[in-house]
C-alpha cells in the first residue's frame, strides 16, 4: 500500500470514528431512544416471562350441593385438591347465580338431589355453568372441571371395588354470556378498545407537539385566545373522527361479527364517549408535555396503547397473574372499559358492574383532561 493511499484510508478511518462518536453521543443524550432500545426489551422479557400466563389458576367455582349424601360430598373433592379451581359453597342456586352476574365466580357446578341415587344406578348428571365471555378461559374450566370429577369418581370406584362405569356421571355444560362459545364475542369489544385508544390517545398526542415544531403556538400566544380555547379547538375535531371510528366498529361488531349486544346500546354509547375523553386526555397531556412529535407518540405507544393491549384483559386473563401486574392493569383506564364492553355486549346491564366502571371512567377523563389544561401555557419557556 502506498504512502497516500494509507493517508487516505487513515482519514476515512478517523472521520468516521468522529461520526460514530458523535452518533453514539445524540443516542445516548436522547433518553427516550435509550428506553425504546434497551428498557422496552427487558421490561418486555420480564413482562411476558413473569407477569403474564396462558394458564387458568385459582379458577373460582360455586357449588351448589343440593345432596346431602357422602357420595355427592366426596364427588366435589377432586374440586377441592385441584390447584386449578377454587370452590367455592353456596347455599342456593339463586345466590350461585348472583355470584356469576357480578363476575366473582368463573362457573357454578351444580350438584342435584337425586345425585346418589342416580349415580348407584350408573347415570348421574351433575350441570356445569361457566361464565363463557372469555371463550378459551370457559373450556379451559370445563376440562378442569372435569377432570377433577373423573379423579373423583376413579377413587370412589377404586374403594368399592366397582368399575368406572358402574360410577358413571355425566357433564352437563352450559354457556351463559356466550352461548355460541364463539372467541370473535370476546375479541370484538377488545379491539373496539384498541382501535378507541389509538385513534384518542396516539393521533391526539400529535397536534399540540406539532404546533409547536411548527411555531404556530407562539402565534396564538400573542392573541387573547386561552389555553381552554385551544385545548378545545383542538379536542372537538378528533372527539368527532373518534366517535365516527366508533360507530364503525359498533355497527362491525352487530351486523358483520354479529355479536349480542344484551345490554343498553346507549350505555355502551356512554361508556364509549367518556373512554374516548380520556383517551383524547391522555394525547392533550403527552403532546403539551413533549413538545415533540417523535417523543409524543414513542410517549403515547408506551403508555397507551401498548398498556390497553396487554394488560387490559385482551389477551390475557387478569386473574391469572401476579397481584403486582395485576395492581398495575386495574390503574389502567382501558381495563375498566374493556370490562365494561363485555359485560354491556354478553352479559346485559348488570349494573353492580357497570356503575362502578362507569365512575371510573368519569374519574379518569376529569384527571387527564385538567391535567393537559394544567400542562398548556400560555408562556413559552
Amino acid at each position: 500500500m502506498s504512502e497516500t493511499s494509507a493517508s487516505l484510508h487513515t482519514t476515512f478511518l478517523s472521520r468516521w470514528w468522529a461520526l460514530t462518536h458523535k452518533e453514539f453521543r445524540q443516542l445516548l443524550r436522547d433518553r427516550s431512544n435509550v428506553a425504546i432500545g434497551l428498557v422496552l426489551p427487558i421490561v418486555l422479557i420480564l413482562l411476558f416471562g413473569y407477569g403474564i400466563s396462558l394458564d387458568v389458576q385459582q379458577a373460582a367455582v360455586a357449588v351448589v350441593l343440593e345432596d346431602a349424601s357422602p357420595d355427592a360430598a366426596e364427588a366435589i373433592s377432586g374440586l377441592q385438591l385441584s390447584p386449578y379451581l377454587r370452590p367455592i359453597q353456596t347455599r342456593s342456586m339463586a345466590e350461585a347465580q348472583a355470584l356469576m352476574a357480578g363476575e366473582r365466580v368463573d362457573a357454578i357446578l351444580r350438584i342435584p338431589s337425586d345425585f346418589a341415587a342416580r349415580q348407584r344406578a350408573g347415570h348421574a348428571v351433575v350441570q356445569l355453568i361457566v361464565h363463557g365471555t372469555d371463550a378459551a378461559t370457559a373450556r379451559i374450566i370445563e376440562s378442569y372441571v372435569g377432570g377433577a370429577l373423573a379423579r373423583a369418581r376413579i377413587g370412589m370406584a377404586d374403594r368399592a371395588g366397582e368399575s368406572t362405569a358402574a360410577r358413571g356421571v355425566v357433564l352437563e355444560t352450559r354457556l351463559w354470556f356466550n352461548a355460541a362459545n364463539n372467541s370473535t364475542w370476546y375479541l370484538v369489544p377488545g379491539l373496539i378498545v384498541l382501535i378507541v385508544t389509538l385513534v384518542g390517545a396516539f393521533l391526539t398526542s400529535l397536534v399540540v407537539a406539532r404546533e409547536w415544531e411548527r411555531g404556530t403556538l407562539e402565534a396564538l400566544f400573542v392573541t387573547p385566545v386561552r389555553p381552554t380555547e385551544i385545548l378545545l379547538a383542538k379536542l372537538v375535531p378528533y372527539f368527532v373522527v373518534g366517535a365516527i371510528g366508533f360507530a364503525m366498529c359498533l355497527a362491525a361488531a352487530r351486523w358483520l361479527f354479529e355479536v349480542p349486544m344484551m345490554g343498553s346500546v346507549w350505555l355502551i354509547v356512554v361508556a364509549a364517549m367518556l373512554y374516548l375523553l380520556v383517551a383524547l386526555g391522555i394525547g392533550l397531556l403527552i403532546s403539551s408535555a413533549t413538545k415533540n412529535q417523535f417523543l409524543a407518540s414513542q410517549v403515547a405507544l408506551l403508555s397507551s396503547f401498548l398498556p390497553a393491549m396487554m394488560l387490559s384483559g385482551f389477551l390475557f386473563d387478569l386473574r391469572n397473574v401476579p397481584a403486582v401486574v395485576r395492581s398495575i392493569a386495574e390503574l389502567l383506564p382501558a381495563t375498566h372499559f374493556l370490562r365494561l364492553l363485555k359485560t354491556l355486549f354478553l352479559a346485559g346491564n348488570v349494573w353492580q358492574i357497570v356503575v362502578p366502571q362507569m365512575l371510573y371512567l368519569v374519574a379518569y377523563a376529569a384527571f387527564f383532561l385538567l391535567a393537559a389544561r394544567l400542562a398548556t401555557r400560555k408562556r413559552l419557556a
